[in-house]
């Protein structure tokens, strides 16, 4: 027999994202109409680990009032960090050094000290593992993917990354009238750490001349030839749209830093192949980065709809006794997936998908043939 809920906590993990709050909207007035208190833990899980760094608590008291008016903001109300994994938490120790310390019993006797029931996790694959190890570890909850790489398996689409997709192609779209009226190359570098679907949308949704993923090692001779059969035919830009993951045949994904309990930050990868397309092709190259403007800004109304839909599954999956599982996108229905498997694999563009093979058709390059089609039309 399932205990009953009264209190829940909701905790977003990992970068922003468009949608957050509409989640975090839905959640709270589900949870309400069910009896339920609602509280958010700021920034992942340190409102509960740290809560000496918050004069206020560490806890947001989640009520019909606060939530009000959140859906269309980007952002989340009740902060993120990327640097909150309770299995290895980093400490800053007197000599200056850091060092991660397991905080996972720690953890659950907190949510009990503040009588939460259930957890309702908001975030991307690293958070959803997290969720799994707390799971096992004896605390009820439901995962809601969010990424806006839209790498999370098993589910078709993650919140945020529509607007991602949308505001990269309006950027894309702006560039295009630079680049003819000044004749050059412009490398356009966007996120997607481990899969290429934003670069490969965006960039289709706004016919670029190649796309680099990180699906696909590249070679800038296929690139470079084509920029030169697009100049012989009287075009004198190009548009290259590459994923900060992408990397070279034979070669490494670019890095900018390291920072204890974070994951390597990509980027770079614009910039280097912006310098080496210049000196192959001898025409200007230059590099644009959208970087975190792709998480910012008011969601799209598909990404609204998507994080209402997902905060509003998540408790009811909790009200029906599940735990341990994620709420997924399978349309025309969200469902729910063991956590497990959820986290298995990464959801990575297949060389096979008619997006992809849509492109080729197209034109674009993707840095691994010689271009074949003209790109004259764009």
């Amino acid at each position: 027999m399932r205990s009953r809920i009264e209190r829940i906590a909701v905790s977003t993990g990992g970068g922003d994202a468009p949608g957050l709050n509409a989640v975090i909207n839905a959640a709270t007035l589900a949870a309400r109409n069910r009896g339920w208190e609602g509280v958010g833990i700021r920034d992942g899980f340190n409102g509960l680990l740290t809560p000496e760094d918050y004069p206020d608590g560490g806890l947001i008291e989640l009520t019909r009032d606060r939530v009000r008016g959140i859906i269309h903001q980007g952002g989340t109300i009740i902060g993120t960090t990327n640097r909150g994994n309770p299995t290895a938490f980093p400490v800053h120790r007197p000599d200056g050094t850091w060092v991660e310390v397991d905080r996972t019993r720690e953890l659950i006797d907190r949510f009990a000290e503040h009588r939460i029931d259930a957890l309702i996790l908001v975030g991307g694959d690293g958070s959803m593992s997290i969720g799994q190890h707390l799971h096992d570890a004896g605390l009820r909850l439901v995962g809601v993917p969010k990424t806006i790489d839209n790498d999370l398996d098993k589910t078709v689409s993650t919140f945020g990354f529509d607007t991602a997709v949308d505001f990269a192609s309006q950027c894309i779209d702006r560039l295009f009238t630079t680049a003819t009226s000044h004749g050059r190359i412009i490398v356009v570098e966007v996120m997607g750490r481990y899969a290429g679907w934003i670069a490969l949308n965006a960039g289709m949704a706004s016919g670029v001349h190649a796309i680099l993923i990180p699906e696909i090692p590249f070679g800038l001779d296929p690139v470079a030839a084509l920029i030169a059969d697009r100049e012989r035919h009287g075009a004198k830009f190009s548009i290259v749209c590459v994923a900060e993951g992408a990397r070279p045949v034979g070669g490494e994904v670019s890095i900018v830093g390291r920072s204890p309990g974070q994951a390597e930050r990509l980027g770079g990868i614009g910039a280097k192949v912006a310098a080496a397309l210049e000196e192959m092709t001898g025409r200007e190259a230059r590099t644009v980065v959208l970087g975190h403007l792709l998480r910012g800004g008011s969601p799209t109304s598909f990404d609204r709809l998507l994080g209402l839909r997902f905060g509003g599954a998540a408790v009811r999956a909790l009200d029906e006794g599940r735990s341990g599982v994620m709420v997924a996108l399978d349309p025309p229905t969200v469902d729910y997936v063991p956590l497990a498997e959820a986290t298995r694999r990464q959801k990575t563009v297949p060389l096979d998908c008619d997006s992809l093979l849509t492109a080729r058709d197209m034109g674009i390059n993707f840095g691994d043939e010689m271009p074949v089609h003209s790109t004259i039309g764009r």
